[in-house]
């Protein structure tokens, strides 16, 4: 049984539902219990991911979930983190969460139950095993507040300028923090670690959201904002923003992991 590898299953978890794109702004962030049948599959997959990570022979991967239906805008998964494996043997995900309904986010430490315990939109997993020289960087970064503080922006925005200061999103930040993770001793900024990440070649998703999309959606949620966008690609419908299919496509080209592994119930 799924429940005997995950006791604290029961315990209750607050959940930080966010719409991940302008087709969902406007909705309410409203506590509602999970069901026993959503608990039921988000542990499942927890415990199925924990296994194929076990056997893996990764201390460090870079792990997606689908948590919404990103389709329409020719994407698979919506929100990435890391996981690491503990001494203590439990795998746990580090990832930036968004303050339900609000403008500010922060960067939390969770386990694998957790991490999928959402009403996801696809019960599926996927992550790249990093090459073990960049598992190696990113280990005692990811176990290091002080070093992570400078590379966290509390600003959030879903679809922030992938270039910008202004806000950051979940994926951007862990893009970043990889690139911090490489270059310790150079990078202690976010403009930095982006400058890096041009450098190598990262190229973030252009989602073609039009003038009453962009309006709708800041108007209709506050974690939705475009100002930070350089008017010349905002107002001809170029959002550029951090996405894990984008990380994922990046990460075998640059040379810093492997092809992504998907793993679903």
């Amino acid at each position: 049984m799924v429940a005997a590898r995950w006791p604290w299953r029961v315990l209750a978890v607050p959940l930080l539902a966010t719409a991940l794109l302008p087709a969902q702004a406007g909705q309410t962030c409203e506590a509602k219990p999970l069901s026993p049948r959503t608990i039921e599959r988000g542990m499942a997959l927890a415990d199925k991911v924990s296994r194929a990570l076990d056997g893996s022979g990764a201390r460090v991967v870079v792990l997606a979930r689908a948590g919404q239906d990103l389709g329409a805008y020719g994407l698979r998964y919506s929100h990435l983190g890391f996981a690491y494996k503990t001494p203590q043997g439990p795998w746990r995900v580090l990832h930036k969460l968004n303050q339900c309904g609000t403008a500010r986010a922060q960067v939390d430490r969770q386990g694998l139950g957790q991490f999928f315990l959402d009403d996801l939109w696809l019960y599926e997993a996927a992550w790249v095993v990093p090459t073990t020289a960049v598992q190696d960087a990113l280990l005692p970064l990811l176990q290091d507040p002080a070093r992570l503080a400078p590379l966290h922006t509390p600003a959030y925005s879903m679809v922030s300028y992938a270039w910008g200061q202004k806000y950051q999103q979940s994926n951007q930040w862990a893009l970043e923090t990889l690139a911090a993770a490489m270059e310790p001793a150079t990078i202690h900024s976010r403009a930095q670690a982006q400058a890096w990440l041009q450098f190598k070649g990262y190229t973030p998703t252009t989602l073609r959201l039009g003038a009453l999309t962009r309006l709708g959606g800041r108007v209709g949620s506050a974690h939705i904002a475009f100002d930070d966008h350089p008017g010349e690609k905002r107002f001809a419908d170029r959002i550029e923003t951090v996405t894990v299919d984008s990380v994922f496509a990046w990460l075998p080209h640059a040379g810093l992991g492997a092809v992504p592994v998907r793993l679903g119930l």
